[in-house]
């Protein structure tokens, strides 16, 4: 027995020696990477430059500011970064819901059909907004930018400001109440939008594909549940009414049992792609439990809802798909993708934009939930080939195909604003663990 005791003492200092060496090395490595560095300056560089998705873009999308909130917050004033926060309350509907995005009124065409369908607003009447109907993370988008804000600024008064009629913390609530009063399917008890491609925010019944309409296929999937999860918790922490804490804690409970019940895969040990409300648009013979979602299954994690034990296994099967899918970072959206075809975007090609494209503005989120559970060596290493891609093509793009060539916006400050998160989250660590 004082044997057995003695090996496994010798055996807990061996793996607390070797933790520590690992750590040591890790410490130095963060402390003098210059790729780090570089990479961080040219963030904010671009952060400078203004809240818009990229310099392709005319609106400011809140989908993409909840991303890079945090980054312009180090070269904006506070006023500002409220400002663009507040134009969102400016155009909140009768219901609760938040817009997309806006745009400057003299630059959007309001006489286009064929396009977004604007509404204007008394509050804010120098812009025009939209809403793509088939996603449904807008809400939970502002209401993670707030708490996001209030958190780095200190500024908890921001709460308490009166927009319109209403204070920001009850536009919050507001916004919540919408989507368990429109987006809520009671058989399942979870958050509901249109088919989409992991997070994406096309639907595969059109080309344009952004708008809800008697094709829409209705589906409950992981990732809009797991940012309104996200969202709520938030909402808690930033409210002071304790019966409102406890009324949003028992739907978070709810919630996050509902979505492990229905959502999670445990013999596959993933989440499923969707739940069905009234048919697929795919064909029946097409297993899309195959598909393995990089975006959803990270936005989960961030929203507690798997072990650590999950976690390491979810780390490690996205490795293998990026291995797989011969693509270059843990930023790959899904693996395998759906086949080309199958979306009626021309742009949803197997591999192209959201399905099956490199996605930095994921893979950066995904280094973070590495980062928040402890995995500090897989997340360094799973960072450096995004780091390195920004300086090689002096820019942070918004998708790169398998092979590595830039796509769309070279000003994307998604991007730019997960990568900074991610470093400042790693050095932060190492500042501590020193």
């Amino acid at each position: 027995m004082k044997r057995v005791l003695l090996f496994i003492s010798l055996l807990l200092l061996s793996t607390g020696l070797s933790q520590a060496r690992n750590h040591k090395e890790y410490i130095e490595k963060i402390k003098n990477n210059r790729l780090m560095s570089i990479v961080d300056s040219m963030a904010h560089t671009v952060a400078t430059t203004g809240f818009r998705a990229g310099d392709g873009y005319g609106e400011v999308w809140i989908r993409d500011y909840n991303t890079f909130i945090e980054l312009s917050m180090e070269v904006h004033s506070n006023d500002i970064v409220k400002r663009n926060l507040n134009i969102f309350w400016g155009f909140q509907g009768e219901t609760g819901e938040i817009v997309d995005g806006f745009i400057d009124i003299h630059r959007a065409d309001l006489n286009n059909t064929n396009f977004y369908k604007y509404r204007l607003s008394k509050i804010e009447p120098g812009y025009a907004a939209h809403k793509n109907t088939v996603e449904t993370d807008h809400e939970a988008s502002l209401i993670q930018a707030i708490y996001k804000y209030v958190k780095k600024s200190g500024d908890y008064d921001y709460l308490q400001s009166v927009v319109a009629d209403k204070r920001v913390i009850d536009r919050m609530e507001w916004a919540l109440e919408y989507l368990f009063t429109e987006k809520f399917d009671s058989t399942y008890g979870l958050i509901t939008g249109a088919t989409t491609s992991d997070w994406g925010d096309v639907q595969p019944e059109h080309v344009w594909g952004v708008e809800i309409d008697e094709n829409t296929h209705f589906a409950i999937d992981i990732y809009d549940n797991a940012m309104v999860l996200i969202a709520i918790n938030n909402f808690i922490e930033l409210c002071d009414d304790k019966a409102t804490r406890k009324k949003w804690s028992a739907t978070a409970k709810m919630l996050k049992k509902n979505i492990r019940k229905h959502l999670w895969d445990d013999k596959r040990q993933k989440f499923i792609p969707h739940i069905y409300l009234n048919g697929s648009p795919f064909p029946a013979d097409f297993d899309e439990n195959q598909i393995y979602y990089h975006g959803g299954t990270t936005m989960a994690i961030h929203a507690g809802l798997l072990t650590k034990k999950e976690i390491i296994h979810a780390n490690q099967r996205m490795l293998e798909n990026v291995k797989n899918a011969q693509a270059q970072t843990i930023g790959l959206t899904m693996y395998p993708p759906y086949p080309t075809g199958m979306f009626k975007g021309p742009w949803m090609y197997a591999y192209g934009y959201q399905n099956g494209g490199d996605w930095t503005w994921f893979g950066g989120r995904t280094i973070q939930a590495l980062i928040k559970y402890g995995m500090i060596a897989e997340a360094y290493d799973e960072l450096q080939p995004m780091l390195q891609r920004v300086v090689a093509n002096n820019g942070f793009f918004e998708w790169y195909t398998p092979d590595g060539r830039p796509q769309g916006s070279g000003t994307f400050r998604g991007s730019a604003g997960v990568l900074h998160v991610a470093i400042k989250m790693l050095q932060e660590w190492a500042e501590s663990a020193e």
